[in-house]
């Protein structure tokens, strides 16, 4: 009889992984409140956002939106590996996911923090944790000796 999966840390994960939809989905269609959110994260200090074009705030709409599709398309196939081998016990779902996570964490942050962003490279951080949390608390069950 195999053993299942805790609801509890399965259940968060689909929680995350809809919150992380609805962001993208306000990077689509709140522009202006993302772009407000992320000049206050970037920009605060000495740096300025003041002095943008109208054609460079037309481009980080674009950007945005575009990263926000792309970020939906990303948790859609989370979605499927959470509801299909994850759920089910699959190590190939935990690995999946851990490996994803782990190495966008990775790559968005040292390229943010390459590019003098620090500011996105610790918000990076409550992401991973969000997502590394129930991936850590689960190791044991799909790392168990009998799996």
């Amino acid at each position: 009889m195999s053993k299942s999966i805790n609801l509890f840390w399965w259940r968060w994960l689909m929680a995350v992984t809809a919150g992380v939809v609805l962001f993208s989905l306000a990077l689509i269609f709140l522009p202006g409140v993302m772009q407000s959110f992320f000049n206050w994260m970037l920009f605060s200090g000495s740096r300025s956002n003041a002095s943008f074009s109208d054609k460079a705030v037309s481009y980080l709409t674009f950007v945005y939106g575009v990263l926000g599709a792309v970020m939906i398309g990303w948790m859609v196939s989370f979605f499927f590996i959470l509801i299909g081998p994850f759920r089910r016990g699959e190590r190939e779902g935990w690995q999946t996911l851990t490996a994803s996570i782990t190495i966008w964490f990775v790559v968005d942050s040292t390229f943010s923090l390459s590019a003098g962003f620090f500011e996105n490279a610790i918000f990076n951080i409550l992401f991973f944790v969000l997502f590394i949390i129930p991936l850590a608390a689960t190791y044991r069950f799909f790392h168990s000796p009998s799996r």
